[in-house]
């Protein structure tokens, strides 16, 4: 009898070892995906501030120009205007990798396009026509190369895959963290202010003036005056506007523009 206890025992022991083996590998396993999840959270802050910086760093109005940092440390203490700026707190450490270490991607100088005084007449028309400030916009783009972006060094697969932002919208379709890049990209092409700055700088014929012409004071020579809503056509002083009507004949002196 005390043969076959100790064996029951031992039976019950043995159950016991390989149900608690069980259990930790599930919690361990349970545990490092907690982990792993938290981490992605970090790394996708942490990307999100140099990119910010990034794109601080090139649109920094101290400079006079335009352009992307050749080193990450130029994120820490930007010395291209009068008043050095800082970007970045710090060089962060990628979450994954546990290294100071990041992947860059780099940006290639921009393309020469269309230059010359025909450009630059028909882009200054434009905004002068929309009444904007062309500080900015006549700020030049370096034509060296710079970095765009970071992305990380792991090659581990990415257990998120969904609810991203919405520049990052592609990192669902990321098979490493390699993919998932932190990328600063300068914005081209003409948009909706572009378009409206040429249509302002074409001579679009601007509303009726209530005084008479189509133009204001100048109305007259873009076709004649219009309908004066105190009667009469033209400008304050009868036909043609300001600036004369169509006809060349002055206005009638001491006439009242108020008068039936």
């Amino acid at each position: 009898m005390k043969h076959a206890q100790k064996g029951v025992v031992y039976l019950w022991a043995l159950f016991a070892v390989t149900v608690a083996g069980v259990v930790l590998a599930a919690t361990g396993q349970v545990w490092q995906i907690k982990v792993q999840r938290e981490k992605e959270l970090e790394l996708l802050f942490i990307g999100d501030q140099f990119r910010k910086a990034i794109m601080s760093y090139y649109n920094n109005p101290l400079t006079g120009v335009r352009q992307y940092p050749e080193k990450l440390e130029d994120l820490l203490e930007d010395k291209r205007g009068p008043i050095p700026i800082r970007h970045l707190r710090k060089i962060y450490i990628d979450p994954m990798t546990r290294d100071d270490e990041w992947g860059l991607v780099i940006e290639e100088p921009p393309q020469q396009q269309a230059t010359g005084p025909q450009a630059g007449t028909q882009g200054a028309a434009g905004q002068a026509g929309l009444g904007l400030n062309t500080s900015t916009a006549a700020s030049p783009v370096s034509l060296t190369q710079g970095i765009a972006g970071v992305y990380s060094l792991s090659m581990q697969t990415p257990r998120k895959k969904a609810q991203f932002p919405e520049h990052y919208a592609n990192f669902s379709e990321a098979e490493t963290y390699q993919d998932w890049r932190f990328v600063f990209k300068q914005q081209t092409g003409t948009g909706a202010t572009g378009q409206q700055g040429q249509q302002g700088g074409s001579g679009a014929t601007p509303p009726a003036s209530p005084f008479g012409g189509s133009g204001g004071a100048g109305g007259a020579r873009s076709g004649g005056g219009g309908q004066n809503i105190f009667g009469g056509q033209g400008g304050l002083g009868g036909q043609g506007g300001q600036g004369g009507g169509s006809s060349g004949q002055p206005p009638a002196t001491g006439q009242n523009p108020f008068a039936r």
